[in-house]
């Protein structure tokens, strides 16, 4: 039996977008690599100019990995978001919000990197615990 519990203390800032500060939990960990915008119809990459579609062709990745292992997003206990443009973080946050309840929202990091592969903008992996 997996369980999932928030940790909150306000000794430490607030998060600043749909994410909590930390969760402790108990369970089979699954890792879900880094996903980025490839679309495996046509196994390209898509929208190379829109990080908003990027992203959800992200979350649509990320989301078939978790449900091949038998989660969900609620599963989900920890990302890490790869931009290459800091100046995106409000709009990815924004599509990132559609997934995540942010009273239940997993931990996150968030940086800018210099360069991701295929030249996408954006970049997310995972933890859950099933």
């Amino acid at each position: 039996m997996t369980t999932r519990k928030i940790i909150k203390t306000d000794k430490a800032p607030d998060p600043v977008g749909p994410y909590n500060q930390a969760i402790a939990t108990t369970g089979q960990m699954l890792f879900v690599s880094g996903q980025i915008a490839i679309d495996t119809r046509i196994n390209q990459i898509v929208y190379t100019d829109d990080v908003s579609k990027q992203t959800e062709q992200v979350m649509a990745n990320l989301e078939a990995i978790l449900n091949e292992a038998g989660a969900t997003w609620s599963n989900v206990v920890k990302t890490t978001v790869f931009l290459k443009n800091m100046d995106d973080f409000a709009t990815v946050n924004n599509v990132y919000a559609k997934y995540f309840d942010p009273e239940n929202a997993p931990a996150r990091a968030c940086v800018e990197v210099a360069r991701l592969p295929k030249d996408v903008l954006v970049e997310i992996d995972c933890i859950a615990v099933v």
